[in-house]
C-alpha cells in the first residue's frame, strides 16, 4: 500500500511515501473512543508514538472532526486535532489548511493559530479520504476577542507575508466553507478576485433554483462594478501589493486558548489579496460580535484603508458578496443569496445606473434588506461551523 503523507515533524514540509507490503489491519486497533484511525493517519505521527483515544469533537458541516490523544516516544502526551473529508472539495479542504497555517506561522511565528503537523489521503471501502492533523487546543469559542490586540495581530499577518511572485493568487487551491476556490496567479487584483466571485456564482447556481435576474445583476457586476471600483485600486499610478490573508476569520474560525489566554485563529484559506478583502465576513447577516466598528477602526489605525479611500464601504460590500453568495451555495434556501442581491443593485446603481434603466426587472436596492443598515443579525453558529 502507497502512503503519501505530507509532514513537518521534521522540522520542514516533506512529502514522505511509504509503501509497506506488510499485510495489517487498515484501522488502529486498541484505541478508546468513537472515531477509528486509519492506519495511514496513525503512521504520519513521529515513529513510537502510541495512540490512546480518539473521539469526535467539535462540528463541522463538510467533515468529520476528532481530538486524538497519543503517548510520544519520550512518554509525554499530547493532542491532535483532525479533521476527515471525502469528496470533490476534500484535497483542498485538507491540504489548503495545511499549506495555509504553514505560511502563516511562517508569517508571523508560532502562536496564533494551530501548529498544523500533517496532511494525507487514502483509500478504504471504496472512497478516497483526506485527513488534516494539527495540534488540538481547548478553546473558549464564545467570548470576543479583545478588539486592540486581536486586530493587531491581523494587521501583523497582513503586514508580515508580501506574494513570493509579486502576484495574487497562491500555490494550491483553499476553500471557504466547502467551496473550492480558483486561486491561479494573477498580475491584477481585480482579475483574482473576479475568479474567486465566478466560483461562488456557479456553486450557487448548482444548489439554487434558476434566477434570472440575479444571473444578470451577477454578470453587471463582474463586467462592470469590480473593473470599476477594485481596478481604481491599481490606476491612476496606484500600487497594491498583494498580502497573505487568512481568507475566513468569522466568530467561528477564531477561539480564546484555554491555556495561555491567546487569542487563535485557525481554519484558514488563505491567499494573497488585497488586505481588505479580509473582512468580508465581518459584514455578514451572522456576525455576532465583528460587525462593531471597532474592530475595523482599530485596523485601520494600523492599515488605513487603500485609496480611493472613500470608495473603503463599497469595496467591502463587494467582498461581502463572495462571503454571502458562497453561503448560499453551501445552504441552499438562506437568506444571504437576497442579500447579496441587494447589495449588487447598490452598486449597480451606484456605478452603472445605466444597466438599471435598460434592464427595469432588475428591480431596485431596498435599504431594508441591507445588513449594514438594519443590523439584522441571523444566528449561523449550528449551521455554519466549518
Amino acid at each position: 500500500m502507497a502512503i503519501k503523507v505530507a509532514s513537518d515533524f521534521g522540522g520542514g514540509s516533506s512529502v514522505v511515501v511509504r509503501d509497506d507490503h506488510q499485510p495489517e489491519e487498515e484501522f488502529v486497533s486498541g484505541i478508546e473512543g468513537n472515531y477509528p484511525i486509519h492506519q495511514t493517519i496513525f503512521k504520519a505521527m513521529p515513529p513510537g508514538t502510541k495512540i490512546i483515544s480518539a473521539v469526535s469533537s467539535g462540528v463541522s458541516a463538510w467533515a468529520k472532526t476528532a481530538k486524538v490523544t497519543v503517548k510520544e516516544p519520550d512518554g509525554s502526551q499530547k493532542r491532535y486535532f483532525l479533521k476527515v473529508a471525502c469528496g470533490w472539495s476534500a484535497k483542498a479542504l485538507c491540504e489548503g489548511e495545511y499549506e495555509s497555517q504553514l505560511v502563516i506561522e511562517e508569517a508571523v511565528g508560532p502562536g496564533f493559530g494551530p501548529k498544523a503537523r500533517a496532511w494525507g489521503e487514502y483509500d478504504y471501502n471504496n472512497t478516497h479520504y483526506y485527513f488534516f492533523l494539527g495540534d488540538f487546543h481547548d478553546m473558549d469559542m464564545a467570548t470576543a476577542p479583545e478588539p486592540a490586540s486581536f486586530v493587531e495581530k491581523i494587521a501583523n499577518l497582513h503586514q508580515s507575508k508580501r506574494s513570493p511572485n509579486g502576484m495574487f493568487g497562491f500555490h494550491c487551491a483553499t476553500v471557504c466553507g466547502q467551496m473550492q476556490r480558483t486561486v491561479p496567479w494573477e498580475d491584477t487584483w481585480a482579475a483574482s478576485f473576479t475568479h474567486l466571485l465566478e466560483d461562488v456564482i456557479r456553486y450557487d447556481n448548482q444548489a439554487n433554483p434558476p434566477w434570472p435576474e440575479y444571473d444578470r445583476a451577477c454578470r453587471i457586476v463582474i463586467n462592470r462594478v469590480i473593473p470599476r471600483v477594485l481596478g481604481a485600486l491599481q490606476s491612476d499610478g496606484r500600487i497594491l501589493e498583494p498580502v497573505l490573508i487568512h481568507g475566513d476569520i468569522w466568530e467561528q474560525n477564531v477561539g480564546i486558548d484555554m491555556e495561555t489566554g491567546e487569542t487563535l485563529i485557525f481554519d484558514p484559506g488563505c491567499t494573497y489579496a488585497h488586505n481588505e478583502m479580509e473582512f468580508g465576513t465581518w459584514r455578514g447577516s451572522w456576525a455576532s460580535y465583528f460587525n462593531n466598528p471597532v474592530y475595523q477602526r482599530l485596523y485601520q489605525m494600523h492599515i488605513p484603508p487603500s485609496e480611493p479611500a472613500d470608495e473603503w464601504d463599497d469595496r467591502n460590500r463587494i467582498y461581502a458578496l463572495h462571503i454571502n453568495i458562497n453561503d448560499s451555495a453551501g445552504h441552499p434556501g438562506s437568506t444571504s443569496r437576497q442579500v447579496a442581491y441587494n447589495d449588487m443593485l447598490f452598486l449597480i446603481e451606484k456605478y452603472c445606473p445605466e444597466e438599471l434603466e435598460a434592464d427595469p426587472e432588475l428591480g431596485k436596492y431596498d435599504p431594508q434588506q441591507d445588513i449594514s443598515v438594519t443590523g439584522a443579525y441571523v444566528p449561523h453558529i449550528v449551521r455554519q461551523l466549518e
